[in-house]
């Protein structure tokens, strides 16, 4: 029996790590699929769950491999790795490009910003403005109870805290807006006629909310990409040591593993000729 190679006891101890790392992301998805109440936490149990069992079986693929020399389970291991590598460099690529652009507007003398929709993608736009997409996420709103955390603020809290993308487009109108009895005066944003001081209504339909929720998303997106980058080198440098384990495998495979020479093995006197022969070639050149 020949000794594990480095790469298949590295590349083994790696895919234990991340099998036993799987445990707890397929528990999450199936706790949130059993006890979540609001929308916000139900839409992360599918993404959980398949991350959780892609994982799961890509390192068991890898481990078996790795320490059994079973060279076809390394095969399938090095494709999905692959896969995934390709899978998280477009989602990456194509998340950076939807969320570009952001970012809010300083309000002069408060220390919060404001956003406004026109300052986004046109394909993230175009998927808040359509119910279809925005229904859930306006439900994601309500059920944070951002707007409850700061329904008794006066107008000097205003002055002196900082407010989230979401409590700012959705839980109040926009600063520039002027009121006289609690009505608009004059022609001003639209927002501002759509604003009302009711607890279920408050800006929810405010084009300003619809830009809150996108800053959210764009700033819990480049926060993933960070970890996705960090991922895909991780990724990279597991996959060169699953080629290396790989062709270890198909070596212990072979009638000859590990550097035996064939012709050593069908004849031991192999060795002898041509170091003979060697060392006189050597003596005529010196």
């Amino acid at each position: 029996m020949y000794p594990y190679r480095f790469s298949n006891v590295m590349i083994g101890y790696l895919n234990l790590g991340t099998l036993l790392a799987s445990i707890p992301i397929i528990g999450a998805g199936l706790w949130l699929a059993k006890s979540s109440t609001t929308t916000c936490s139900s839409i992360l149990q599918t993404p959980l769950l398949v991350i959780g069992f892609v994982v799961l079986l890509i390192s068991l693929a890898g481990f078996v491999g790795a320490c059994f020399h079973v060279a076809w389970a390394l095969w399938l291991y090095l494709f999905a790795i692959m896969l995934l590598i390709a899978f998280l460099l477009g989602i990456t690529a194509f998340g950076f490009a939807v969320t570009a652009g952001g970012g809010g507007t300083q309000i002069p003398g408060r220390p919060y910003r404001e956003y406004h929709i026109t300052d986004y993608s046109s394909w993230l736009q175009h998927h808040m403005q359509n119910m279809k997409y925005w229904r859930p996420a306006l439900a994601c709103v309500v059920g944070s109870k951002a707007c409850a955390k700061i329904e008794n603020w006066t107008p000097m809290d205003y002055l002196q805290h900082d407010l989230t993308p979401i409590q700012s487009g959705c839980c109040k109108p926009p600063t520039a807006c002027q009121y006289s009895g609690g009505m608009p005066v004059g022609a001003q944003d639209e927002d501002c006629y759509r604003w009302n001081n009711a607890p279920d209504i408050l800006c929810y339909q405010c084009n300003s909310c619809k830009a809150g929720v996108m800053e959210q998303i764009r700033q819990d997106w480049h926060k993933i990409s960070v970890l996705n980058v960090i991922v895909l080198v991780a990724l990279i440098c597991i996959c060169s040591c699953g080629c290396c384990a790989f062709r270890n495998a198909r070596r212990s495979l072979s009638e000859y593993p590990y550097g035996v020479n064939r012709m050593s093995k069908i004849n031991p006197r192999w060795d002898y000729f041509w170091g003979r022969w060697f060392h006189g070639r050597r003596e005529q050149l010196y």
